[in-house]
Parts: structure tokens; C-alpha cells; sequence
């Protein structure tokens, strides 16, 4: 098992799936972040979902993964690291306005995986959108790993309808930035 600890803990078990989830940086208004910190939920999954649902409004920061390209190119990075650089096994992702849904089977350090993704799409994201210097993703990620069957299939479907529980779509399949998608992005 691996584990470390920044401002979050991470426990990630050999051999179990991940789910993973990572936001532009400046997509949560300081006062929210504060608040969580106040009531003491920075590792509560109570404090990953309001974190969630405030992100799902996306009603405040950077919304640039709306962009039709810089989606694409997130969804097609998640597809290499499955496909041909076997650095994970994916078993669903949704990249929603401005966050990152993912359920995976490491088969790397999960740091390694979240590095190299991050990494290669902000300087692609930041070129597209005209910018450098700045940071485009908030650097530490939440993740959760699964403890059963049934929790994988719980967190798939979360993951899928999330589109749908932010009044982006009325059915999974109608994002296209989704495993649930059959648009072939």
C-alpha cells in the first residue's frame, strides 16, 4: 500500500481501483475552501461532496474545459494512458466544466499517472487559450479507493451521471465528454 499525506491523505492499496478527481486551478472560491477547512472536513466524504456539488455549479472560477478542444484533448489523454501506454486500466471518466471525474485501475502510481496527465494537458490547454506561466490544474487531487464490486459500480454511475446532476444533460450519454458517450471522443 501507498500511502502519503499533503493537504489530503492518500491510501492507495495494491490492487484496488481509483477513484480520482481533479479541478482547474481557481475553480473554488477561497471562502468555500475556508469554510470546509473551519468545519474540519478537508477528508470527510461529506466535504468531497459539497466540494462536488459547488464545482457542479460552476458558478465561480475558470470553466475551461467547456472548450470543445481542450474536452477532446483531456478525454484522449485518459485514452492513452488506458490503451497504449498501459499506465492504467479505465473504467469510467466524465471531464465536466471545470473538474475531472475518474474510476481507474492503476497500473502505475497513481502520482505518475496524475503527473504525466496534468502535466501534458495544461501545457496543451494553456497553448490553446493563449496563456503561460500560470498554472491551469489545482495541483493536489482527491481520490478514494474502492472496497467492493458494488462500490465500483456505485462510483461509475456517479461519475457518468454527474453531467446529468448539474443540469448539463437529461441522460449520460448525451455528454460527450463522458465514458458514458457514444460520440467517439
Amino acid at each position: 500500500m501507498t500511502f502519503y499525506a499533503r493537504n489530503l491523505p492518500h491510501w492507495h492499496p495494491d490492487g484496488k481501483a481509483l477513484f480520482v478527481t481533479w479541478r482547474l486551478f481557481g475553480s473554488l472560491p477561497r471562502a468555500v475552501l475556508e469554510e470546509y477547512r473551519a468545519l474540519n472536513l478537508c477528508d470527510s466524504g461529506e466535504a468531497f461532496a459539497r466540494i462536488d456539488r459547488t464545482l457542479d455549479r460552476a458558478q465561480s472560477g475558470p470553466k475551461w474545459l467547456a472548450h470543445h478542444e481542450i474536452a477532446a484533448m483531456i478525454v484522449g489523454a485518459l485514452r492513452r494512458g488506458d490503451g497504449g501506454m498501459k499506465l492504467f486500466r479505465l473504467f469510467s471518466y466524465v471531464v465536466m466544466p471545470n473538474h475531472v471525474h475518474v474510476l481507474l485501475q492503476p497500473g502505475a502510481p497513481l502520482a505518475k499517472i496524475t503527473k504525466g496527465i496534468k502535466g501534458a494537458t495544461a501545457r496543451r490547454a494553456n497553448s490553446i487559450l493563449g496563456r503561460s506561466g500560470v498554472p491551469f490544474w489545482q495541483d493536489e487531487s482527491f481520490d478514494h479507493w474502492t472496497r467492493s464490486g458494488q462500490e465500483v459500480e456505485r462510483i461509475k454511475l456517479y461519475i457518468e451521471w454527474n453531467p446529468v446532476k448539474a443540469g448539463l444533460v437529461k441522460e449520460p450519454g448525451q455528454w460527450p465528454w463522458s465514458s458514458a458517450s457514444s460520440t467517439g471522443f
